[in-house]
């Protein structure tokens, strides 16, 4: 009797056990970010850069020269409401078509996620921070400007109201007044970007569309003649830039 109850013991034991390991089997998978670029449709690649071709909302002709853009803190947020975040960040390089495809180190559950978004630029904490890569970049701000990292350089040219061909550099920071030695900053000029709800099944490719256009477009209609140079001390214009930045990205073709 005794050997029969303790057959029985063991026998719980072990469907126990293996009961547990199976609940703990959550299948993790690798999430790649895939950067995409337009001009209202238009895709635009790197060897589209140089000629004065595109014409913005104001109706001035512009030429791209150079783009490039950090996002940071990749956000998963579950059904629950639970959120997975990725501290992480990468600077995206369209003009040399480098980073455009960006796959986290961090692996995560498969499942129905409600939201994935990220930060454009960088949180005020991560742009306190010391980056060696961005140094290497020359993506750095100048301390009397706030010090950190750029958010956005985005340089080219365009044909001014004297009809003369005129540079431009549409470079986005932290919003700041008071340039020198005790600079203010006015308003947070980072931005989420909320992509929507993503069924992850498998490895996934996440597109993420930037629509350059929309840079000049809404809710502020960008007049190039106006603001085109020495924007990054101009509180304003970086204000501006946050604004019509939040319309400029959007979720494309997702694949698995």
């Amino acid at each position: 009797m005794k050997k029969i109850v303790s057959l029985f013991c063991l026998l719980v034991i072990l469907i126990s056990c293996n009961s547990s390991d199976d609940s703990g089997n959550v299948t993790e998978v690798s999430t790649t970010f895939k950067f995409t670029h337009n001009w209202d449709g238009a895709l635009i690649r790197h060897y589209n850069f140089g000629p004065i071709q595109y014409v913005n909302a104001h109706g001035e002709t512009i030429g791209l020269e150079r783009l490039r853009y950090v996002i940071s803190d990749i956000i998963f947020t579950k059904e629950n409401g639970e959120e997975i975040e990725l501290d992480v960040y990468n600077l995206v390089d369209l003009t040399n078509e480098v980073n455009t495809e960006y796959t986290p180190n961090t692996r995560i559950p498969i499942g129905n996620y409600t939201n994935v978004s990220f930060t454009f630029g960088l949180d005020n904490e991560d742009n306190a921070k010391n980056h060696t890569d961005l140094n290497s970049a020359s993506f750095n701000v100048p301390e009397m400007m706030g010090g950190g990292y750029h958010y956005m350089q985005f340089d080219g040219k365009f044909i001014n109201s004297n009809m003369e061909e005129q540079g431009f550099n549409y470079h986005a920071i932290r919003a700041v007044d008071n340039s020198g030695a005790n600079p203010t900053f006015p308003q947070d000029t980072f931005f989420t970007v909320n992509l929507g709800a993503i069924d992850i099944t498998n490895d996934v490719e996440i597109e993420v569309k930037m629509n350059i256009a929309e840079w000049f477009k809404s809710p502020n209609l960008w007049d190039l003649n106006m603001y085109n140079q020495m924007l990054m001390p101009n509180s304003a214009a970086q204000i501006m830039m946050y604004q019509n930045g939040q319309n400029a990205f959007s979720l494309g073709d997702v694949f698995q």
